[in-house]
């Protein structure tokens, strides 16, 4: 049996700024901040130490991690800001992994939100507006977001990027057709759209998708037990699927 570990949310600012809850009432003000109303974030990225101990597990278990990017952290102010540039450490040391084969970098857009529209909101979610890649967007902000966060994964890791993972599982006819402009060549999502373009879109039946805010949670031992549960698959990148 096969499978693709897949994680997501690296670099996304959505971490920071996706607040809300799942209880109506604690949408209400500061309520979903803390728990028990709390449904997201705020949490923090990846440590360099967290994500030198995932690589060392990898190894251990001889295993592959697609680490799905989102390419640019978004400031309060809008203000986009290049992966490399708000975690240098982060993606020197994720450079280093893909360049031995044990990590794969998957774009996951280049703002995993509506930009302008991602800070908290006082009295209500503001879930839906950390999905970037909606039909009710214009075409050329799916092929712009695409092709910016491409150009930029591959500046700095030097590698080709053909893996896309939409946020929040959230895409469209429009994102299918820019992404095969783009020359992705794999789309890797739990919903599937049909279309009839030159691309693949997969489900998720052979990937296991995660977050990194898993990890920031409940600690690297909570990886080391998914490896362990998959140690007799064979581990693939999503682009091997």
């Amino acid at each position: 049996m096969k499978i693709s570990l897949r994680m997501d949310d690296v670099g996304a600012s959505t971490k920071m700024y996706e607040i809300y809850s799942k209880n109506r009432i604690g949408n209400i003000s500061f309520l979903k901040y803390y728990k028990p109303f709390k449904a997201w974030g705020p949490y923090r990225e990846l440590t360099t130490t967290q994500l030198h101990q995932m690589i060392d597990l990898l190894i251990k278990y001889k295993s592959k991690l697609t680490v799905a990017i989102t390419s640019s952290w978004v400031e309060k102010n809008s203000v986009l800001i290049p992966f490399d540039e708000k975690f240098p450490h982060q993606a020197k040391i994720i450079k280093k992994a893909v360049d031995e084969k044990y990590i794969e970098i998957a774009s996951h857009g280049l703002t995993h939100c509506v930009v302008g529209k991602h800070l908290p909101r006082l009295f209500l979610s503001n879930r839906k507006y950390h999905r970037e890649f909606w039909d009710w967007l214009p075409y050329n902000l799916h092929y712009d977001n695409l092709k910016k966060s491409k150009i930029s994964l591959e500046k700095w890791s030097l590698h080709k990027i053909t893996s896309f993972v939409p946020s929040g599982n959230v895409y469209s006819l429009k994102t299918i057709k820019a992404a095969t402009k783009l020359g992705f060549q794999k789309i890797n999502c739990s919903k599937i759209i049909e279309h009839n373009y030159a691309i693949e879109v997969l489900d998720n039946k052979f990937v296991y998708p995660f977050h990194d805010r898993d990890i920031v949670i409940n600690g690297i031992e909570w990886f080391e037990n998914i490896l362990k549960t998959y140690k007799n698959y064979e581990h693939k990148f999503l682009k091997e699927l």
